[in-house]
C-alpha cells in the first residue's frame, strides 16, 4: 500500500538516493530541499507538512560537517536537534512516523566490539553531541512514533564525501597519506536506502536501528579499495601510492572514535534489509559512476 512520505534533506547523498530508489516506486513522495523545507524554521515546517498531510517523515536533513560544528556549535544544535524538534511536534500532532537518520558518532569508541542500539552513548564532537540531543528529543517528544537509525561512512555518487574526495586527491597528487587506526565500516547510500525502504514497509516498531554494510575497515583500507576498484573501472588511469598514517599525524577540530562498527543485528532480524559487504558495495557505487 503506498504512502505519503516527506524526505527532508532532499538534496543531500542520501536524499537523492532515496529519490532515486525502491521507495519511489512504491510510494507517493515530497522530496524537500532545504530551499523548499528548513527545518529550523518552525512555522515553516508546520505549515509546510499540514498543506502535505504525509503518514511518515523521513529527516535526512542534517549539520554533517565535523570539524567545522567545533567552531559552530549554534549552528549544528539548530539542525540537529531543534529541527529534530520541530519535525517531532508536527507528527506528534498528526500522528505520522518520524524516520531519523543518526550516527555512529554518538559513540565514544572506547568499546572495541560493535556497538548496540542499547549501548552506552559517549559522543567525542559537537557533532556527535548535537546528533544525540536530537535523539533525546525523540526519545521525549515521540517515543512510539519514531524510528532512529544509526548510520556511519555515508558515501555516494552524489555532493561530497570521502569516495569522491579520494577520487579527486588520487587524480590531483602523487601520493595520499590516510589515517590508519580509526575503525569502522563504509556504508552506500544504496544500501540504506534498500534498510529505509524494509522500515518503511514494517509495522514500523519505532527504537533505534543500526545499518552498515558487512565488515570492517580502517579510512587506510577504504582509500586502497577505491583506488582498485576505480582502476579496474577506469575512473583513474594510474595507481599512487596510499600510505597508512596515525591519527595524530592528522590531527583534526574534532575528535572521531577509533572503532565505530555497529551491531546490525536489529535490522537484519526485524526487517530483513539485504546486505553487502562493504568492498562489494563500493564496487557498485564506482560501476554506476562510471556509467554516468
Amino acid at each position: 500500500m503506498q504512502k505519503r512520505i516527506v524526505i527532508t534533506g532532499a538534496n543531500g547523498q542520501l536524499g537523492q538516493t532515496l529519490v532515486r530508489g525502491e521507495l519511489a516506486e512504491s510510494n507517493i513522495l515530497f522530496p524537500l530541499g532545504r530551499t523548499e523545507l528548513d527545518i529550523t524554521d518552525q512555522p515553516s515546517v508546520a505549515a509546510t507538512l499540514e498543506s502535505l498531510r504525509p503518514e511518515i517523515v523521513i529527516n535526512s536533513s542534517a549539520y554533517t560537517a565535523v570539524d567545522a560544528a567545533e567552531s559552530n556549535a549554534a549552528a549544528a544544535y539548530s539542525i540537529n536537534e531543534q529541527g529534530v524538534r520541530n519535525l517531532a511536534l508536527w507528527c506528534q500532532r498528526s500522528g505520522a512516523h518520524l524516520i531519523h537518520i543518526s550516527t555512529d558518532f554518538v559513540f565514544s569508541g572506547e568499546k572495541n566490539q560493535p556497538y548496540r542500539v542499547d549501548d552506552p552513548v559517549g559522543p567525542l564532537s559537537v557533532y556527535g553531541q548535537s546528533k544525540l540531543a536530537g535523539e533525546r528529543v525523540l526519545a521525549s517528544l515521540l517515543p512510539k512514533q519514531s524510528s532512529i537509525v544509526r548510520t556511519a561512512w555515508l558515501y555516494s555518487p552524489y555532493n561530497t564525501n570521502f569516495m569522491l574526495t579520494m577520487l579527486r586527491l588520487m587524480r590531483e597528487r602523487e601520493s595520499l597519506n590516510v589515517v590508519d587506526d580509526q575503525l569502522g565500516t563504509p556504508c552506500s547510500t544504496a544500501t540504506l536506502a534498500q534498510c529505509l525502504h524494509a522500515l518503511v514497509q514494517s509495522e514500523l516498531p519505532g527504537g533505534i536501528y543500526h545499518w552498515a554494510d558487512a565488515g570492517v575497515a580502517s579510512w587506510y583500507d577504504f582509500a586502497v579499495a577505491i583506488q582498485e576498484e576505480a582502476l579496474a573501472l577506469s575512473l583513474l588511469d594510474r595507481a599512487i601510492p596510499v600510505n597508512p598514517i596515525p591519527t595524530m599525524q592528522y590531527p583534526t577540530p574534532a575528535r572521531r572514535p577509533v572503532y565505530s562498527v555497529l551491531d546490525k543485528s536489529r535490522a537484519l532480524m526485524e526487517l530483513g534489509c539485504p546486505q553487502l559487504h562493504w568492498r562489494a558495495a563500493l564496487r557498485d557505487v564506482l560501476k554506476r559512476l562510471s556509467e554516468r
